[in-house]
Parts: C-alpha cells; structure tokens; sequence
C-alpha cells in the first residue's frame, strides 16, 4: 500500500464517531440552554446553582461553546473522513480543559454540585481527550484524507 493510498475505517469507528456526535450536540443543547436561560428561569434555580451561573466569567462561556462546537464539527469531519477533524478535536480539548479548569480552581462549583459534581466533568475531559486520539489514529491508519 501506497502512502496516498487510503483505506476505509473499520465499522465500530463509524459508530463510535456516531455516538460521539450525538455526544457533543448534546453539549450543544446544554450550552444554548445555557446562554438563553430567562431571568425567571435563573430565579428558580436554587440559590448557590443561580450564583454559580451568574459570576461564571464570559470567557469560561466562551471555552463551553468552543469545546461543544469543535466536539460537533470534529465529528462531522470523521464521519467524513477528513484529516482537518484533528484540528477541530483539538480545539475542543482545549475548550474543555479550558472551562473545567475555571469549574475545578476558580469556581465554587464542589461545594455546590459535591463530589458526585465531579463526575461530568472528567467524563467530558476523558471523551474528548478519546475523540483527539480517534483522529490521530484515523490519520495514521489512513481512515482520513
């Protein structure tokens, strides 16, 4: 085998590539409910939950939209078998690490979710650490043009 030639990506990558897009427009979801949340809506959210969303800094903000919108469009580009999902993947590790850095040092974020607060968190960092590794291995294996 040539190196341009390109072979196709084993069945189970197609459908892990699949549930991990649904994965991230999941994060979609939850960041546009997020960001278009009614004042009465935050009022009903108990107290330390109200708080915590409102001195969350537009930066931090920021990151969740970069590490849910690079999960979406990095998925799209493995399922289309392209290289530039790396990159994309990418951005959305660092998004994420990005904004669980700001839930795990600068906010209060334990102390109002406790310890099982912390599950999320470092499943979303472990699947988007994986889908960075899935597109390097995709790249070297030739699955992605």
């Amino acid at each position: 085998m040539s190196d341009t030639t390109k072979s196709n990506p084993p069945a189970w990558f197609m459908v892990v590539v699949a549930i991990l897009l649904c994965w991230n427009l999941m994060g979609v979801m939850a960041y546009i409910m997020q960001v278009t949340m009614t004042p009465e809506a935050l009022a009903a959210l108990p107290d330390a939950q109200r708080q915590l969303l409102e001195n969350t800094p537009d930066w931090a903000t920021a990151a969740f939209a970069i590490a849910v919108n690079g999960g979406v469009l990095g998925c799209l580009l493995l399922l289309l078998k392209r290289n530039l999902a790396g990159l994309f993947l990418k951005l959305s590790l660092a998004g994420v690490l990005v904004q669980m850095f700001h839930s795990f040092f600068m906010s209060n974020s334990f102390a109002v979710f406790g310890p099982g607060g912390m599950i999320m968190p470092v499943m979303v960092i472990v699947i988007a650490g994986y889908l960075v590794m899935l597109a390097v291995t995709a790249k070297s294996k030739r699955w992605t043009r």
